[in-house]
């Protein structure tokens, strides 16, 4: 794609960087979930992964409605997901408790740079009077968030604890 010239330009790249970002998030955070040993943790990832593929058909639908139809390879989840595949799925770690700890950090800061990026598309959708794509852009924000909340919940109340014991 070409260099943003006007807000809607900046709001669709947005919204096809999310979409490349969403494709490699699903990917590793279905590879994360085989590789958790926490049964709820497994569950939960393959959840999630199952969410950002409903995630990125709202993106691949916001952005037909704008005349676009091709993603824009997003360097900054891939940087993560190199993240994530050599702290958790590369990396040495023989306790599992351990292990699911790490998963959960990396997922999460996948999930913070997924946030991001849907805030700032809404903020665009606002701005130019796109009230349809706000409404869909803030569901899927929620949703993020609450999927952030649980997993912080989770590891709270018992991996970090177990890890904590290893």
């Amino acid at each position: 794609m070409s260099a943003p010239k006007n807000l809607t330009d900046c709001y669709t790249h947005e919204l096809a960087d999310s979409w490349s970002a969403n494709d490699q998030m699903q990917k590793i955070v279905r590879e994360l979930a085989d590789a958790a040993g926490d049964d709820k943790l497994r569950q939960r990832l393959s959840k999630s992964a199952d969410g950002i593929a409903k995630h990125t058909e709202t993106i691949k639908q916001l952005l037909d409605d704008c005349g676009v139809s091709e993603k824009e390879h997003c360097k900054g989840m891939e940087g993560l997901v190199k993240e994530a595949r050599k702290h958790a799925l590369e990396a040495d770690i023989e306790d599992k408790d351990v292990l699911d700890v790490v998963i959960i950090a990396q997922f999460q800061r996948m999930c913070h740079y997924g946030i991001a990026g849907f805030g700032t598309a809404k903020a665009f959708a606002e701005a130019l009077g796109k009230s349809e794509h706000v409404s869909k852009l803030d569901r899927v924000t929620a949703e993020i968030y609450d999927t952030d909340e649980n997993m912080t919940d989770l590891a709270e109340r018992s991996v970090n604890l177990e890890a904590k014991h290893a």
